[in-house]
C-alpha cells in the first residue's frame, strides 16, 4: 500500500500535533526538510521519523 503524498501517514496523536503545530499538514511538505530539524519537535521521536521517511522513499523522496 503506497501512502499519499496530501496526508500524514498513521504516527501518532503526539507526532501528528508536533507536525501540524509546525504548519506540516501533508507528507508531500515533509520532502527535503532536515531531519535534525524535525527531531526538535516535541513529540516526534525515531519511530515516527522512520515512519515518515519510509513513506516518503515510497515516492521516491525523502527527509533532508
Amino acid at each position: 500500500m503506497t501512502s499519499s503524498l496530501d496526508a500524514l501517514p498513521k504516527i501518532g496523536a503526539p507526532a501528528t500535533r508536533a507536525l501540524n503545530g509546525a504548519g506540516y499538514t501533508t507528507l508531500r511538505q515533509l520532502a527535503g526538510v532536515p531531519r535534525a530539524d524535525l527531531a526538535k519537535l516535541h513529540g516526534l521521536g525515531p519511530r515516527a521519523l522512520g515512519i515518515l521517511q519510509a513513506a516518503l522513499e515510497e515516492h521516491d523522496l525523502g527527509l533532508g
